[in-house]
């Protein structure tokens, strides 16, 4: 798989058969997934993946980049998966930050964000919403915390540096995403 774009056309049947590849012994994960509109919802309002199932294709051009630079570069992890649970499960955090409008610019459904939120934050939001779904390894906590890099709160750099000192992997985890989002358009 070169991109996500590689799979645009992929059935729904395809992308569970994917999800259930990778998270398999997760069912409790993979249910809450779907229930929650995973494969359906976007990844943004207005930036990247603004489209239906944009959440999805960038979740998953963001685990193609990670598995990329972790074979190019001999990046090692603590578990063998984490760049797959890392690159689909960083941005969780969304499930809950839009809802639907019965009407939107194109006369079809729209989204407008959601003013009912639950939490607030974004990867702390989302280790906050996968809390008893999946069992993280301490770096997979920490690259999906930080994987906002610089992005992150000011207040909160000194954090975020000693979290790539300790894992770099939160390093590689932001430029996947950047790869995916800025430079791919993801």
């Amino acid at each position: 798989m070169e991109s996500y774009k590689e799979m645009e056309n992929m059935t729904r049947e395809t992308m569970e058969n994917i999800m259930n590849d990778w998270f398999g012994k997760y069912p409790v994960l993979l249910d809450y997934l779907e229930a929650a509109g995973f494969y359906e919802w976007p990844a943004a309002k207005s930036h990247h993946g603004a489209e239906w199932g944009g959440l999805f294709k960038h979740s998953l051009q963001v685990t193609y980049e990670l598995k990329r630079l972790t074979c190019d570069l001999g990046l090692t992890w603590q578990r063998a998966q984490s760049p797959e649970i890392v690159g689909m499960l960083h941005d969780v955090c969304k499930l809950d930050d839009y809802c639907i409008l019965p009407f939107g610019d194109n006369g079809g459904p729209g989204i407008e964000y959601n003013k009912e939120k639950l939490y607030p934050g974004h990867g702390e939001k989302s280790l906050i919403m996968l809390m008893g779904l999946i069992n993280l390894t301490d770096e997979e906590t920490m690259c999906i915390r930080y994987h906002m890099g610089a992005f992150t709160d000011q207040k909160e750099w000194e954090y975020y540096t000693r979290a790539v000192r300790k894992y770099p992997n939160v390093l590689y985890t932001h430029t996947a995403d950047m790869i995916a989002s800025q430079i791919k358009g993801i």
